[in-house]
């Protein structure tokens, strides 16, 4: 990637300069370091707290619109201060925890739900030379995080004593288990493409024409001519979405929390900051599934204007991968603003009977194009 961008990306331009500077004053390699991961936690965490605060506005807004409403209007200029003012309520208010409760899983359930998804941001490549962490098996790393909001939307209905919200974390449960397996494994058609599970490296293997993206695939080529017949990665990108608005519990997938059977789901007894704390996670939770679909199918930060293009404009490349995902995030208010939500049994078969299979044809049929097109030199 630095050699595609000539070597330019924010690393080399600030974080060596940086770096040899505090070395330049006598502090040791490991303090550097450390100083190093403090400014991209806190990088992140200023990241997620402003997209969701955002992601919340622009929801309500763009779900007013559909519905023929104004949405919020008062606090601020076109409402952009509701979500802080939200955000000041939820902090004043005061939590309240049922008294047969079990208070140390009680607490923990949110703690723990907002920690494993933070853990999925570190490695999000932004632009060149900006990600917190570069992992050789991201991929694999985003499985494991993946996997803990069940366990904390569990202890979240057991910890309560509330038989509605055990009632609400067993079928949490049940729905993340059901969409997380055709979820994990459509992230092996863009793994496979690129033949590495780094982030960084799957974004690299998309640089250049916009036809490099792995939504695209298959590309054949008549000569000078590409010619993509995007089906393997555009069904494969449109199942990761599906799976994305199911782990999220978000409409038509929201069963977690339908009021008309279980009074709000895992968290009927959680209040203020915790019960804030879940819905922080919900929705980052949601800006993470976009930017990760934006990332391993849509080029992430490339332009796919060409090298030159991306070279030219390195310094503004993070504002096309947030452009991206904000896109993808609006699609996902749309489908909560028009779908009703599915029935149960609906729910379980549209997983099991449906997406597992295609999903694994997908694997199947992009295991069989990389080495064809290997043989025919159809790579970038």
């Amino acid at each position: 990637m630095d050699r595609l961008l000539g070597g330019r990306d924010f690393y080399t331009v600030i974080g060596e300069p940086v770096g040899r500077a505090l070395q330049s004053v006598g502090l040791p390699d490991w303090l550097v370091a450390t100083i190093y991961a403090l400014v991209g936690a806190v990088f992140s965490l200023l990241a997620i707290t402003g997209l969701v605060m955002l992601a919340l506005w622009a929801e309500r807004r763009f779900i007013a619109r559909l519905q023929d409403r104004r949405g919020p209007n008062r606090v601020g200029r076109f409402g952009l201060l509701q979500s802080p003012a939200d955000v000041l309520k939820l902090v004043a208010k005061e939590n309240v925890v049922p008294g047969r409760a079990d208070r140390f899983l009680h607490f923990v359930a949110p703690v723990l739900s907002v920690a494993a998804m933070f853990m999925t941001w570190a490695v999000l490549p932004w632009g060149p030379g900006l990600q917190p962490v570069d992992l050789n098996v991201a991929v694999l790393y985003l499985l494991a995080f993946g996997s803990v909001p069940p366990l904390a939307v569990v202890l979240a209905g057991w910890g309560s004593a509330n038989k509605y919200s055990l009632f609400g974390g067993m079928r949490a449960v049940v729905q993340y288990v059901s969409y997380e397996i055709p979820g994990a494994i459509v992230l092996l058609v863009p793994v496979l493409l690129a033949g590495t599970m780094s982030l960084r490296g799957i974004v690299s293997s998309q640089h250049g024409p916009m036809w490099n993206w792995f939504i695209f695939e298959p590309v054949f080529f008549v000569g000078p001519v590409p010619v993509p017949i995007p089906v393997i990665g555009f069904l494969s990108f449109i199942y990761y979405l599906i799976a994305g608005l199911a782990e999220t519990n978000r409409t038509p997938f929201d069963h977690v929390e339908a009021d008309s059977e279980l009074t709000g789901g895992y968290f009927t007894e959680y209040s203020g900051i915790q019960w804030g704390l879940f819905m922080l996670s919900e929705y980052a939770s949601a800006c993470a599934i976009c930017l990760i679909a934006a990332t391993l199918f849509l080029g992430g930060f490339h332009t796919g204007l060409g090298d030159t293009v991306d070279d030219l404009l390195w310094p503004f490349l993070p504002g096309v991968l947030l452009m991206k995902a904000a896109l993808l995030f609006l699609g996902f208010v749309w489908v909560r603003g028009t779908l009703p939500r599915f029935r149960y049994d609906q729910l379980m078969q549209f997983a099991w009977k449906r997406m597992l299979p295609v999903t694994l044809f997908l694997v199947g049929a992009t295991a069989l194009w990389v080495p064809f097109a290997g043989m025919h030199n159809i790579v970038r």
